[in-house]
């Protein structure tokens, strides 16, 4: 059993802390939408080493990616109608917009090239590995 690289590390850090950050808004909002649970099967399937959590960090990746488009895409539009009202404030302090980007950009970025690296699927078992060990 191979141990995990300090990327997979980090990976798996920062799926823990999303995790924690959902849960708090799903209690906080007490709503539950993708955002919030897709975070679960993804954290339990690299922990555990599951040959199915390759497909499912993808899928979550990829709602990721759809939904901050869409968020992206309002935005701008929005900015187009009334520039002023276009604004991210947390806490009463205001956020500024390329910061925002730039973060989710990063984020989003650092994602798909894990979910496509060498490491990760030398980390993780293949199904059809897997299926013939059993046999034997």
């Amino acid at each position: 059993m191979n141990r995990p690289s300090p990327s997979i590390l980090l990976l798996i850090a920062l799926y823990i802390v999303i995790a924690i950050l959902a849960g708090w808004r799903a209690l906080d909002s007490q709503t539950l939408d993708l955002f919030t649970l897709g975070v679960i099967p993804v954290l339990i399937g690299l922990i555990a080493r599951t040959s199915w959590a390759s497909l499912v960090l993808k899928i979550y990746i990829g709602i990721q990616t759809l939904g901050f488009t869409a968020l992206g895409a309002t935005a701008v539009i929005a900015y187009q109608i009334t520039p002023e009202d276009v604004k991210v404030v947390v806490r009463g302090q205001e956020l500024p917009i390329w910061a925002i980007a730039l973060v989710v950009t990063a984020l989003l970025s650092f994602q798909w090239y894990m979910a496509f690296s060498k490491g990760l699927k030398q980390y993780l078992p293949q199904a059809a590995q897997t299926s013939d060990q059993t046999k034997a």
